[in-house]
């Protein structure tokens, strides 16, 4: 099976590498199809390309959309995306808006619990400040000997029910894909095994996500663990879904997984780049 990774991060939004850097080490780890989908952010795709070109390396244009659905976050990767399409382009710019009031939100609540200084230090973690995020934060937590990693920080603070979460309302999941089909892409849902939902509530969103226009689910992510594998491959034969794969990158020593690490899609299902 073609080694592809279809998910991973820049500095273009909470990644520490420039998407040519990105490139650099996906190619050099055996990828021969890889995406770059950053978080509402489609700035770093003309880079990207280029620096796959170069590398002989196929490319995808992506992003990863925000979408609240029942009060809960969820994302959603656009593939094969026209990164210029007005409607993505604008949809973007929206769902953007209002990052820097939360992160000084989120700035407030931790002064209060004993951290001063977070939305500065989170600062100066990000290359757009359009795109201040919680990954930005935690960067700046384990800076101030506050944690030790980025999975320390979500369980101790950001997450909801802890000091410094602020929630955002992002896009609805029909603004994501209708922008997504807007710019002829294949919308995927990501990571499904991040999200807190009981199986009712799991079903509702694969059941909303398809009749939206959903054609494909992650499967094999570095923000799954190994039996969340099995689980979300049997969903996509279930719901006749096209499986994808990606690690998640956001830099060296903070994903669960790099590119090498990532093991293949099981050899039934029918990958997401099948026909591309």
């Amino acid at each position: 099976m073609l080694k592809a990774d279809l998910h991973c991060h820049s500095t273009i939004s909470d990644g520490l590498l420039a998407p040519a850097q990105v490139a650099a080490l996906a190619h050099a780890a055996g990828v021969e199809l890889w995406a770059l989908t950053d978080h509402d952010e489609v700035d770093g795709v003309a880079a990207a390309r280029a620096a796959a070109r170069r590398l002989g390396m196929g490319f995808v244009a992506g992003v990863e959309i925000s979408v609240t659905w029942a009060n809960h976050t969820v994302h959603i990767v656009g593939l094969q995306i026209d990164e210029t399409d007005t409607a993505l382009c604008n949809g973007l710019i929206k769902t953007r808006s209002g990052r820097d009031q939360r992160g000084r939100e989120i700035g407030a609540q931790l002064a209060a619990a004993g951290i001063p200084g977070a939305y500065e230090g989170a600062l100066k973690y990000v290359a757009n400040p359009a795109l201040l995020s919680r990954t930005h934060f935690a960067r700046f937590l384990i800076e101030a000997g506050v944690a030790t990693s980025v999975a320390e920080v979500f369980k101790r603070y950001l997450a909801e029910g802890k000091p410094g979460y602020v929630p955002h309302r992002w896009a609805t999941l029909a603004e994501a894909l209708g922008w997504i089909r807007a710019a002829g892409g294949v919308a995927v849902l990501a990571h499904p095994g991040r999200y807190p939902l009981d199986p009712v509530a799991e079903a509702a969103l694969f059941d909303e996500f398809i009749s939206l226009g959903g054609r494909a689910v992650e499967v094999v992510t570095g923000s799954h663990t190994p039996d969340q594998y099995a689980t979300y491959a049997a969903l996509a034969r279930r719901y006749g879904l096209l499986a994808s794969r990606g690690a998640d990158f956001h830099g060296p020593g903070e994903s669960r997984v790099d590119f090498a690490g990532l093991p293949p899609l099981p050899a039934d299902l029918v990958p997401v780049w099948h026909d591309w």
